[in-house]
């Protein structure tokens, strides 16, 4: 495995490097690195401006309108925004469901959806989880009747992240009781306008609405909406959730996040205390090591090998390192990390206290929103179960 870049792969970099600087919003850089709260068009108006540069679809081939980048020259533009604090790229349009269209959707379904997700006019959901299905997805009960040259959909997602934003949503139904549970699930596309679809925001720990509960009521969709085949949505779902968890990682938000424990450690005077510096160490260490994975997982992409049977393994270490760099940071902060405040979340606003670095008043929010980090997308418990069957044998 050789972990060098090219000469020509520092160009790209380089290259990505002067255009992000050219073209982010400097406000919306701070709240990122600051963990200041992001307005939808923070994160909607920087996805338009890659999509006219046709670098929201990174990690599309040629063929369906993206760059037909290398998995390196991927990692190297996600290691890019990360480092200019730019905001996130939503994953469930690019990322999720793009893919899961290109491989098994109709060329109609991919004329008709990928553009809209290319430009980042359209926003995406995800219907996964159900009250009672989380990590065994297999047991969802949201059902779709086949009613001509409709569905009807009636049932009950949770946890839909950012779904107050969606316009569409993609999801797993249940079409059929026969056979395996696995064996009875459909993948659809749904409009979220349409009559009957009820969006409800649920507070959470660090007092914001980011996730949210979707009500179906005699949904009509039509049944071209259908991705691949009836019945056979189990296959799909696991081709998505493999790039999810892949995501999840985020070992370049990592990495940006503990030059930021770093600075706030100093500046609070908690560095000198060698227990504290200690824990930074071995965060770093674990940075280092997932860093090494997700190389090895690009190499391998590189040789042609298919890396995504340890998908689960950077699952859980990348979920693991973001719990405890938010809880190293609120320790370092001490009182002035303030939990469970609205306004903490605002810009410039540090509370009543006389002091402390600036952009401390989130840390505590952060840490308790990153407490969801080893349930969601498959909990970390069922990602060793999975990877203890399929890597180790």
């Amino acid at each position: 495995m050789d972990l060098a870049f090219t000469p020509e792969e520092q160009a790209f970099r380089e290259e990505v490097r002067a255009w992000i600087h050219e073209h982010l919003d400097p406000a919306a850089a701070r709240k990122v690195r600051e963990g200041l709260r992001l307005t939808r068009d923070d994160i909607q108006g920087w996805a338009k401006t890659l999509g006219k540069k046709g670098w929201l679809a990174y990690g599309w081939p040629k063929e369906f309108g993206g760059p037909g980048w290398t998995a390196v020259q991927k990692h190297l533009f996600a290691e890019e925004l990360a480092k200019a604090g730019a905001p996130s790229i939503v994953p469930f349009g690019p990322v999720m469901v793009a893919p899961v269209i290109q491989a098994f959707g109709t060329p109609a379904q991919q004329q008709r959806f990928l553009p809209g997700i290319a430009s980042g006019e359209v926003w995406w959901s995800q219907g996964y989880s159900e009250p009672g299905s989380g990590s065994d997805l297999a047991s969802v009960k949201t059902r779709a009747e086949r009613q001509g040259d409709f569905y009807i959909v009636n049932g009950q997602k949770t946890w839909t992240t950012l779904g107050q934003h969606g316009d569409w949503m993609f999801n797993l139904v249940r079409t059929s009781n026969e056979g395996k549970p696995q064996t009875g699930i459909s993948f659809l596309l749904i409009d979220m306008k349409s009559p009957g679809v009820t969006v409800r925001p649920i507070k959470l720990l660090d007092g914001e609405c980011e996730v949210n509960e979707v009500f179906f009521d005699n949904v009509k969709v039509p049944a071209d909406q259908l991705i691949g085949e009836e019945n056979k949505g189990w296959t799909y779902a696991k081709h998505l959730l493999a790039h999810e968890r892949t995501n999840i990682a985020d070992v370049n938000r990592a990495k940006r996040e503990l030059e930021r424990l770093k600075r706030v450690a100093r500046a609070e005077g908690v560095w000198e205390d060698p227990r504290f510096r200690d824990q930074i160490a071995l965060l770093e260490v674990d940075v280092v090591a997932l860093e090494m994975l997700v190389l090895r997982v690009l190499s391998a992409e590189k040789s042609g090998k298919n890396p995504l049977d340890i998908a689960g393994l950077l699952k859980i270490k990348g979920s693991e390192i973001q719990q405890c760099y938010t809880e190293l940071l609120m320790l370092a902060g001490g009182p002035y990390s303030l939990p469970l405040v609205y306004e903490a979340m605002e810009a410039g606003w540090q509370g009543d206290f006389p002091g402390g670095t600036v952009g401390l008043a989130p840390l505590a929010s952060s840490y308790f929103n990153m407490r969801k980090t080893t349930i969601y997308g498959g909990s970390n418990e069922v990602q060793r179960n999975i990877v203890a069957q399929t890597v180790l044998g």
